[in-house]
């Protein structure tokens, strides 16, 4: 009689969503404070001085912590925290984190992609996929092309498997800043450009 009040209890709290909602509730976020240079959960960008002029879409970005705190890979072996290379933030997007997937273990998975994702490298918390890119990124070489501050940030979203996505790469996370992001301030779209 007792296991099936419990069947029935599991039951229920299946039915009613709660597992889900268990899993993926969340602290409260501070607001984005741009005189603080801090940007919960938020990917930032600076412009380049004179490339960012010529190529708009061009410019230095990175990811910051849920507290704020801002990560970039600016330079081999270098991950910069709280310490934003080339300037001052001028466009930031936040980032939902109920976009990400934060698995506890391999079925517990909300995401398409369980064993790539698993594979890949999950993590169990936001602040857990910053970090974790940040250790990957300090032994890199750092390269224009292939191996920059864009490639840091898509290897983050793709351990959050961020909107449901492991496909996360230079050229997206570019027009994500670009389409989606918001100037800090008036001052900053003019001094960009």
């Amino acid at each position: 009689n007792l296991s099936l009040t419990k069947f029935n209890l599991a039951q229920e709290v299946q039915n009613e969503g709660y597992v889900g909602n268990i899993l993926h509730e969340f602290w409260p976020l501070d607001e984005v404070d741009p005189k603080k240079a801090t940007f919960p959960c938020c990917l930032v960008w600076t412009p380049l001085p004179v490339v960012s002029w010529l190529a708009p879409f061009i410019g230095h970005v990175g990811i910051c912590k849920e507290d704020g705190t801002i990560l970039d890979f600016s330079g081999s072996n270098l991950v910069n925290f709280d310490d934003f290379a080339f300037g001052p933030v001028a466009r930031y997007v936040r980032l939902e984190r109920e976009q990400c997937c934060f698995p506890p273990n391999l079925v517990g998975h909300t995401c398409k992609y369980r064993y790539v994702h698993t594979e890949y490298g999950t993590a169990i918390t936001w602040d857990n996929a910053v970090q974790s890119s940040a250790r990957h990124f300090e032994s890199k070489t750092y390269n224009l092309f292939t191996c920059n501050c864009h490639s840091f940030v898509a290897n983050c979203l793709n351990r959050l498997c961020y909107e449901g996505s492991m496909s996360w790469n230079m050229v997206n996370v570019a027009a994500l800043i670009l389409f989606k992001g918001k100037w800090v301030g008036g001052f900053d779209v003019h001094a960009s450009y």
